[in-house]
C-alpha cells in the first residue's frame, strides 16, 4: 500500500513540476522571442507548480512514514501554507507596484513644476489600473481644454497616497484577524501533542483506525472552511 502511495505520488509532483513546454520549442537550437506577458505568467505558473510540487513531497513522506491518512493531510497541510505564502507574498509585491507608481507620479509632477511642457512627458507610462486611467484622462483633458496638468496630476496623487494610507491602516487591522485564524487552524495540533504528554496515543487513533480517519476528514473540512471565511473578511475589510 505504501509502495503504491508514493509511485502515485512521485508521478503527480513530475507531472506539476514541470512546465508545460510545446516540444518544438524544446528542440536545440530553436531561438526563442522575450514575451514580458508570458514570461510573468511563466513565473507565476512554476510558483503554482512548486507549490503543488511541495504538496506532494510533504504527502509522500508522510504516507511513507505514517500510512495512508497521513499522506494527503500533510499534502493539504502543506498546500494551505503554499497558498497563504504565496498570497502574502503577492499582497507585498502589490504594495510596492503602488509605491512605485506614486513616487512616479511625484516625479511627474516635479517636472511638470519645473517647467518641462507638458508634451514631452505625456508620454511617460504612469502607473496601472486607475492611477493609468486618470493619468491618461488628465492629459486628454489639458490637450483639448488647455487646463494646468500639473494640478490635476498633483490632486490625483493625494487623492491615490491618502487611499493608500486607509488600505495599510486596514491592512494593520486586519493582520490581526489573520493571526487568530492561522492560531486556531494549529490548535489541533496542541491537542494532539498534549495527548501525547499524557500518555495517550492520538495519532495512532487518528491514523489508524476508521472513526480518526473520519475526525481528522472532519478537520480538515472545518478548517479549510474557516481559514476561507477569515481570508474573505480580511480582504473585504483591505478593499
Amino acid at each position: 500500500m505504501n509502495w503504491l502511495l508514493a509511485v502515485l505520488l512521485i508521478a503527480g509532483a513530475v507531472l506539476v513540476a514541470r512546465p508545460g513546454e510545446p516540444a518544438r520549442d524544446r528542440l536545440p537550437g530553436r531561438r526563442r522571442r522575450i514575451d514580458v506577458a508570458r514570461l510573468r505568467r511563466t513565473v507565476v505558473g512554476l510558483l503554482n507548480r512548486s507549490v503543488l510540487a511541495g504538496s506532494a513531497l510533504a504527502g509522500l513522506l508522510a504516507g511513507l512514514a505514517g500510512g495512508p491518512v497521513a499522506g494527503p493531510v500533510a499534502a493539504i497541510y502543506a498546500g494551505l501554507a503554499g497558498h497563504e505564502w504565496r498570497r502574502r507574498s503577492g499582497r507585498k509585491r502589490a504594495a510596492g507596484q503602488r509605491a512605485a507608481h506614486l513616487d512616479d507620479l511625484t516625479s511627474l509632477v516635479a517636472d511638470l513644476r519645473a517647467g518641462i511642457p507638458p508634451a514631452a512627458v505625456a508620454t511617460s507610462s504612469v502607473g496601472s489600473g486607475r492611477i493609468r486611467q486618470l493619468t491618461e484622462a488628465v492629459w486628454r483633458l489639458a490637450e483639448r481644454t488647455g487646463a494646468p496638468a500639473a494640478d490635476l496630476l498633483e490632486r490625483i496623487e493625494s487623492d491615490a497616497r491618502a487611499a493608500e494610507r486607509s488600505a495599510r491602516t486596514a491592512n494593520a487591522h486586519a493582520a490581526g484577524t489573520q493571526t487568530t485564524a492561522i492560531m486556531l487552524a494549529a490548535l489541533p495540533l496542541a491537542g494532539i501533542a498534549l495527548g501525547h504528554a499524557i500518555g495517550a496515543d492520538p495519532t495512532g487513533v487518528l491514523l489508524h483506525t476508521p472513526l480518526g480517519a473520519a475526525c481528522v476528514l472532519a478537520a480538515l473540512v472545518l478548517q479549510c472552511a474557516g481559514l476561507k471565511w477569515a481570508q474573505r473578511l480580511t480582504e473585504g475589510a483591505t478593499r
